[in-house]
């Protein structure tokens, strides 16, 4: 009998390939204003965040303000291009065969994104009604605070120890570890960097994996550790 009892899942980047296609909306927009980064280095540095708080940090990096429209236009761009090239995370079907637990999502992402993007890939039903969008539960505060992993956690009236999270992002795990969960980070969508993985290790997680077929092993694994 495994000693967890919830798994948990971020979206994009994890059951979703959209964290690269979300950088590359934001670098076209971005460079309008003067503001030259390349997709990868949006992946890298701000994957996880809020694209409002991306906008917070390279208004005070830069000494700008950049106008709200960004925001606007960034939400219509990205939404016509998932759903033009959106792409489910190699595996993401049999993965979610093998894990016999319940499951959820919890985002950084507004419920109609994620509505979009998993409706998009064939898992809307696979998770509904249990997606919970970070800035609509609790406190409605984003990744990194530990609030959405709290809340999934009540909701399924499991112990956080008890449950174990799927991250890419640096912000994520460090969320998923604020709550007491154990995590497993992931590099295996598009935006993966080098260093991917050694800075998810240290933001906590327990363990880190490049494919979804591997994520299986490591729920049993972390039931066996707990156990010995």
């Amino acid at each position: 009998m495994s000693n967890l009892s919830l798994a948990i899942f971020d979206c994009d980047g994890v059951l979703v390939d959209s964290e690269i296609i979300a950088a590359r909306v934001e670098a076209e927009l971005l460079r309008e204003y003067g503001i030259e980064l390349s997709p990868e280095e949006i992946a890298h540095r701000f994957a996880g965040l809020t694209w409002v708080r991306i906008l917070e940090l390279l208004s005070a990096e830069y000494g700008t303000t950049l106008p709200d429209e960004l925001r606007t236009r960034s939400h219509e761009e990205l939404t016509r291009r998932l759903a033009a090239e959106l792409e489910p995370i190699a595996g993401v079907q049999e993965m979610l065969d093998l894990v016999d637990l319940p499951r959820c999502i919890c985002s950084n992402s507004s419920s109609d994104h994620l509505k979009l993007e998993l409706s998009k890939v064939g898992l809307w039903d696979r998770f509904r009604p249990y997606i919970y969008a970070a800035r609509e539960v609790g406190m409605q505060r984003p990744k990194p605070a530990p609030d959405v992993y709290l809340h999934a956690c009540a909701e399924f009236g499991v112990e956080p120890r008890k449950a174990v999270v799927l991250e890419d992002s640096v912000h994520g795990v460090a969320a998923g570890v604020a709550a007491g969960c154990r995590v497993v980070g992931f590099t295996g969508a598009s935006h993966s960097y080098p260093g991917h993985g050694e800075a998810l290790s240290d933001a906590g997680a327990e363990t880190v994996i490049a494919r979804l077929k591997d994520f299986p092993a490591v729920v049993e694994a972390f039931s066996a550790w707990a156990e010995a």
